[in-house]
């Protein structure tokens, strides 16, 4: 197919627009590093909230949940619906405690936190192991799924796909800093929000389909509709449910779902005006992640499942297409073929836009972490602000190289979600307790980042030559989170604690509450050093928590119903909203 003139008018004025966008913010933005990385710390709730929303909302997006109803049904999305937990958690905890700390990046707070040469390593290490590596196989998988929505609607090898697709993102990004990526992403949620429920709207009325009521009846799909796996098959429920909730969002570090923030999402937070404006963008992020964005994708996997039933269909109807990259995510931009003039240019405009802002995203962020934490922290301490704009901006045109050319040799964005959970499996736990537990120290997150990794070395590269046969997916991650709790926890009581000037310092910074610190106030008794007692409630907190968590899962499954024409369950939840909402405004008053 291609595109027509109209089309490729709507794509390349939003390319102008991001550009010009750059350009603009690029004198304000190149001031210091305060303003390149974190906006001058001056970013309303609502802006951020729906920068984090657009950030998230990534080209691989789509395609990562079409393949999971295509092969699960709509209970799969659980693997991520449950990352909701961590991200309440993150709201009514952690968001006030990162924006008190007043770190320039989230590394900046193992040197805050922990003391002596295990914190700098750490620091240093974590800058070059996320902010490069990590970081650059996040961008690559994005960056597939923009050669794959290329080849689809574009007719674009792949080469030529990342190319085009990271030449104005890398302009904007390095031009712009995070001011730059924040503005551009306003514009890019509202384009990638109208352009998914335009698309599900005209898609569930092609003629093959016959509407709404045609789809949710058709053998392909009525199978699919459950938003619970079958309690009567483990197989599917331990995987799809149990271990997700009970396990993963906890236990997992993932990007953008860090358990008790983290990556963008700490700098995002640290970008804000105050206290209030951090909490409200997470909340605002999180309300529309989970409970807003998802059903338009639903809707196009199940239509994809009577258009194209099987992968053999997929590359039968685009016989150009590499067979090695034909898999259950290429239904998605397969279906958008379907769409008519217009249309069409509008919903490859919200992709590409969708690309660009969670590419910029995680450029900006690995350039701060090589800036500020290696470069200033390591080789030229003395460094001037403008010289760490300029070591961000280069780093920011090195790491969509390394991204680009990683991109060329994947071939599944679920396939690198799982990679992605494995790495971190055992390491969010960490995360969680190193706020209100004194005794973790530096070495509990250095052994807790080794294990995890080589544990999941082992099971992508020695198991199954070892053994005969790989494990499920979810067996291997419960036994990486074992042994990699065990070790960080055994390493921890091995090893001497933060010394008390720095833990003293870092509690008064940012005031956490908690019995895990009364065994550093019981030690603290024989000395000169006073702590300053916590003002949060923890109660308070863990009930805004579960009451945020209860709204959006109510939000998500009422809009659900209410597509499935099941009006008693839709008006149903939508009340437990509703008061959801109204106790959580209540009790957050008070």
């Amino acid at each position: 197919m291609s595109l027509s003139t109209l089309d490729w008018i709507i794509i390349i004025s939003f390319f102008i627009i991001f550009a010009i966008i750059g350009i603009a913010v690029s004198k304000k933005s190149g001031k210091n590093a305060k303003e390149f990385f974190l906006s001058g710390r001056n970013m309303p709730w609502w802006l951020l909230g729906i920068s984090m929303v657009a950030t998230t909302f990534s080209a691989d997006t789509p395609n990562l949940v079409t393949d999971i109803v295509r092969q699960n049904g709509i209970s799969g999305n659980w693997v991520w619906w449950a990352f909701l937990l961590t991200g309440m958690l993150t709201v009514f905890v952690y968001a006030k405690l990162w924006r008190r700390s007043e770190v320039l990046t989230d590394l900046e707070f193992y040197e805050i936190r922990y003391s002596g040469k295990a914190a700098a390593f750490l620091r240093g290490f974590r800058a070059i192991y996320l902010g490069v590596f990590f970081n650059v196989m996040i961008m690559a998988s994005v960056c597939l799924a923009a050669i794959k929505i290329g080849g689809i609607l574009f007719g674009l090898p792949p080469l030529q796909c990342v190319l085009y697709a990271s030449i104005i993102t890398v302009i904007y990004s390095a031009l712009g800093g995070l001011r730059g990526v924040i503005f551009t992403d306003f514009l890019q949620f509202i384009v990638a929000m109208v352009g998914s429920i335009a698309a599900a709207y005209y898609l569930i009325n092609l003629p093959e389909v016959g509407g709404l009521s045609n789809l949710l009846e058709h053998a392909n799909v009525s199978d699919k509709l459950n938003f619970l796996p079958d309690f009567s098959d483990t197989k599917t429920l331990i995987p799809l449910l149990v271990i997700p909730l009970a396990v993963q969002w906890w236990s997992v570090w993932y990007p953008g779902a860090e358990p008790g923030g983290g990556g963008y999402i700490a700098q995002r937070m640290l970008s804000a005006k105050d206290e209030k404006n951090a909490i409200g963008a997470t909340l605002l992020f999180n309300i529309a992640h989970y409970a807003l964005r998802p059903w338009p994708w639903i809707l196009i996997a199940l239509i994809s499942l009577v258009v194209f039933p099987e992968l053999g269909a997929i590359q039968k109807a685009f016989p150009n297409v590499d067979p090695s990259i034909v898999g259950h995510d290429l239904a998605y931009p397969a279906m958008l073929t379907k769409l008519p003039s217009g249309l069409l240019g509008l919903v490859a405009a919200s992709l590409v836009a969708a690309f660009m802002s969670t590419i910029s995203t995680h450029l900006n962020w690995g350039s701060s972490y090589i800036a500020i934490d290696f470069y200033k922290r390591f080789i030229a301490p003395e460094a001037s602000e403008k010289k760490l704009v300029n070591i961000g901006r280069l780093s920011t045109v090195g790491l969509m190289f390394f991204a680009a050319l990683l991109a060329l040799a994947l071939e599944s964005a679920l396939s690198t979600f799982n990679i992605l959970l494995q790495i971190g499996a055992g390491t969010g736990l960490i995360f969680i307790l190193r706020w209100f537990w004194w005794r973790i120290n530096a070495y509990s997150e250095i052994t807790g980042m080794i294990v995890s990794f080589v544990i999941a070395l082992w099971f992508e590269f020695a198991h199954e030559s070892v053994f005969g046969s790989r494990l499920e997916g979810y067996q291997e991650l419960v036994i990486g989170v074992i042994f990699t709790t065990i070790s960080w926890i055994s390493a921890t009581l091995i090893t001497k604690p933060t010394n008390d000037d720095t833990l003293s310092k870092f509690y008064n910074k940012v005031k956490p509450y908690g019995i895990g610190w009364n065994g550093f106030k019981s030690k603290l008794e024989q000395t000169n050093i006073t702590l300053d007692k916590s003002t949060d409630k923890f109660t308070v907190d863990l009930a805004s928590m579960l009451l945020g968590v209860l709204l959006v899962y109510c939000a998500l499954f009422a809009t659900g119903y209410f597509i499935y024409g099941n009006i008693t369950g839709a008006l149903i939840l939508s009340a437990v909203t509703i008061t959801a909402v109204l106790i959580l405004m209540r009790i957050r008053r008070k």
